[in-house]
């Protein structure tokens, strides 16, 4: 006879350790939404260390092991609930991947995180901002020192004088929408349940945080069985408020010169034909936000590109004359709003369907509190009888500035020397004439960011994949695991692209080693130009004059002037695993791009870019950013510099 639950007398148990139950019960929770259900949970990245070898990871060698599971264990783990685990190299990398696959599956599906305490723990920090930042769920599981205490200091603990129970795990609480420690066995319950409600919260997911300790982990407790059952997590799309709606309503009738920013939202809400019905039945144009960059097709009438600091010229004067700016699941960056100069219109007014209602409110903004989606079909619904389109001239002159911007981004693409070496924007024209609606793209930092805003030609609604939100370089490399991972079982298999520089692949090219590890067909672009190229131009900019932006040894003076570097980073690339093709001239390039395109394993294209295109490349940026210049200096470049930041700051305004 099984021994029944002291909390709840008649319920049987099952005798667990802390992180045995935990991970049983990850394995049995569900989100649903729209009729489709889906693991919540569906694997756990993991380094160990003494914080959770014995407790996090022995659970997870008892619930399954490899990707595809194994092993029933102590834990009573069947085949339908076993927790695959995934070895990381890096632990903030284990959580890039994570949001790269929660991102891929529309934030339905999860991935885990457990580290040891110390440096492993504060690992995760970086990673967890950028899960929060960009609303996309990861629940990380960090060791935390014994609750116990029967040993103070333990190896790695940070001693606070005037607090006792802080740890270095307290650094994720600002970065984290949930965070617990669980000191006792029994406290697992309603802490984990929280997590799921915060994991699978449209309005609020983003990093969920429990801290283990060490010794709880690995304690054992009476569950009730009832913890254990499968658990549907529903994922809601709230409807406006009708008073909301109709407010909306008269705001898109009044309006001329409508234009639509659409934002990450959309993808998250699974929005695109629903955008693309109300534009058809309004006509009313859409920018894109870096997040938003998908939500129609590029060849979309209504499409217009990027918008803000690095959009297109064709979004960016529609912005400036819009009276009426409908913002769509977006958090109206600095660089979306241009540091605020973007919209000049005195009369122009902002419409924000959001589904949470801090972003709604921002900019002054007239609400409309809902899901994207039932926002879009109960605002298209309403309006349907009240005859309402934008005037057939404002149509044809945004579609028109949308044909001569696609000359320009033409002429940025052209390669009328093969035997040159590229540029970067022609290598990204190059990738444009070989991908299809298949290909995902991810790439998070630098100066290809501005130049895909700008530039790339959007086929999918999932595949322009750059993390703006923090913009965190060493993101793409891990990210792209995680895409792959989300995108198992498909067939054929979609090539995914991660697209670094050298800047960025030196942060951070531990996953080289997964990709190769699990076979994984990662496409990885290796741009070298010798430094951090866009801050270069930034700093250029503001009048910093590029310093320590160049990877150049010293010059006799000590500044960075010298030759470049001889770091080989495809040699580095071929030494974690990888297969590298080297392009040294355009010709060389188209062909190696084809060939990584159709290798079944991960493979590396490393180009070296022409030095003067290495900045953003040609089109320029089209709006604003407000970086601050040093208001007094001796240097001409930043007394020149600080007169034009004068110029540009007048013409911002707070929308009240």
């Amino acid at each position: 006879m099984s021994p029944t639950s002291p909390a709840n007398p008649g319920c049987p148990t099952r005798r667990l350790t802390t992180a045995q139950a935990l991970v049983a019960f990850l394995a049995r929770q569900y989100t649903e939404r729209d009729g489709r259900r889906q693991r919540l949970i569906s694997a756990t990245w993991g380094i160990f260390g003494h914080g959770n070898v014995a407790g996090i990871g022995q659970a997870l060698m008892e619930a399954g092991g490899g990707r595809s599971g194994g092993g029933n264990g102590g834990a009573g783990n069947g085949a339908a609930h076993r927790m695959p685990y995934l070895q990381g190299r890096n632990e903030q990398a284990m959580v890039h991947a994570a949001v790269g696959y929660a991102r891929q599956s529309g934030r339905l599906s999860a991935h885990a995180v457990t580290t040891s305490i110390g440096p492993g723990a504060t690992n995760l920090v970086t990673g967890a901002a950028l899960a929060t930042i960009n609303r996309l769920p990861v629940l990380l599981l960090p060791g935390d020192t014994f609750a116990t205490r029967p040993a103070d200091p333990v190896l790695q603990q940070l001693e606070v004088e005037y607090a006792g129970d802080v740890s270095v795990n307290d650094c994720l609480r600002p970065v984290s929408r949930y965070f617990d420690r669980i000191t006792r066995p029994e406290a697992l319950i309603p802490a984990v349940l929280q997590a799921m409600r915060v994991l699978a919260d449209p309005a609020g997911t983003g990093a969920v945080t429990l801290a283990l300790p060490q010794d709880v982990q690995a304690e054992a407790y009476d569950w009730p069985e009832e913890f254990f059952a499968e658990r549907d997590w529903h994922v809601r799309r709230p409807a406006p408020d009708p008073h909301e709606l109709e407010a909306a309503v008269r705001a898109v009738r009044s309006a001329r010169r409508p234009l639509i920013v659409a934002g990450g939202g959309i993808r998250h809400s699974a929005a695109e034909e629903t955008l693309a019905a109300f534009t058809a039945a309004t006509r009313i144009p859409v920018a894109s936000t870096q997040a938003g960059k998908g939500a129609l097709r590029h060849d979309h009438p209504a499409d217009v590109g990027g918008i803000g600091h690095t959009g297109t010229a064709t979004a960016d004067e529609l912005a400036r004359t819009a009276d009426l700016v409908i913002g769509i699941g977006t958090r109206f960056s600095d660089f979306t709003t241009a540091s605020g100069t973007l919209f000049a219109n005195p009369a122009v007014r902002v419409l924000h369907l959001n589904i949470t209602g801090f972003d709604a409110h921002k900019l002054a903004a007239l609400p409309l509190v809902a899901d994207a989606r039932a926002g879009l079909e109960a605002l298209t619904a309403a309006l349907a009888g009240r005859g309402y389109r934008v005037d057939p001239a404002y149509e044809t002159e945004y579609t028109g500035a949308k044909e001569a911007w696609e000359e320009r981004v033409e002429e940025s693409f052209a390669t009328p020397d093969p035997t040159a070496r590229p540029t970067q924007t022609q290598v990204l024209g190059l990738l444009d004439a070989l991908v299809t609606e298949d290909d995902i793209l991810i790439n998070a930092a630098g100066s290809l960011p501005g130049d895909l805003h700008k530039l790339w030609r959007t086929r999918s609604r999932d595949q322009y994949h750059v993390e703006y939100g923090y913009s965190c370089m060493g993101y793409e490399i891990p990210a792209a695991i995680g895409v792959l991972l989300a995108a198992e079982g498909r067939t054929p298999r979609r090539p995914v692209w991660a697209l670094v520089g050298d800047g960025t692949y030196l942060m951070n090219p531990t996953e080289i080693v997964t990709a190769v590890q699990e076979n994984l067909p990662l496409k990885l672009v290796v741009l070298q130009n010798h430094g951090y190229a866009s801050i270069g131009g930034l700093s250029e900019s503001v009048g910093a004059e590029r310093f320590g932006t160049a990877y150049r040894h010293r010059d006799a003076d000590g500044g960075f002037t010298g030759p470049p570097l001889p770091v080989d980073l495809a040699a580095n690339a071929a030494s974690l695993g990888m297969r590298v093709l080297r392009a040294t001239t355009v010709d060389d390039l188209r062909t190696a791009l084809s060939e990584a395109r159709d290798a079944g394993g991960p493979t590396c294209v490393y180009v070296e870019t022409e030095t003067p295109d290495t900045v953003s490349g040609p089109p320029p940026a089209q709006a604003w950013w407000d970086v601050p210049v040093a208001e007094t200096a001796s240097r001409p470049a930043a007394v020149k510099a600080r007169e034009e930041y004068d110029r540009q700051v007048a013409a911002r305004r707070r929308h009240l």
